[in-house]
């Protein structure tokens, strides 16, 4: 496989990675604020779904690619500006891990609430809180990262 075949693979699946995290949490939080328990327990299954459809897939992806292309191209994985990059992108893991977990159990629990017409439960609000704070700290990352990839400052 050719270093540009590479390369648009690894652009095209940080496009869906980057683009998949920002358009779930704009969905999610947005319909939780609107305290409306069914619309929020479809789109909380909803995110789930594309959370293992397309992020974890991606999060696969970026890793293999990038490692491909830095291969092909003889760059040295401890090239400071690759090293930065790997460790935002594990940073950015670490903060999704926890998040699908979180995400799995608001789903839950704004499912039980829609079954009983009730409204989202307090211990909903504090996960949603939990997964904004890491969802910001993930995008962040991933900003340093985009920057990175196309800067590669010396």
């Amino acid at each position: 496989m050719t270093y540009l075949l590479v390369k648009w693979i690894h652009v095209l699946s940080a496009t869906v990675l980057f683009g998949t995290g920002v358009g779930s949490a704009f969905y999610l939080l947005s319909i939780s604020l609107s305290r409306d328990t069914r619309a929020v327990a479809v789109v909380a299954r909803r995110v789930v779904q594309a959370d293992w459809l397309f992020t974890a897939t991606t999060m696969v992806v970026q890793p293999l690619t990038g490692w491909w292309m830095a291969r092909l191209a003889g760059i040295p994985l401890d090239t400071p500006w690759l090293a930065w990059s790997i460790g935002l992108y594990v940073f950015a893991g670490a903060c999704w891990l926890p998040v699908v977990w979180l995400q799995l159990r608001m789903r839950d629990l704004a499912q039980a609430a829609a079954l009983v017409d009730a409204p989202l439960p307090a211990a909903y609000w504090r996960l949603l809180w939990r997964w904004v704070a890491l969802g910001f700290a993930a995008f962040f990352a991933f900003l340093g990262v985009f920057y990175l990839m196309v800067a590669k400052p010396v």
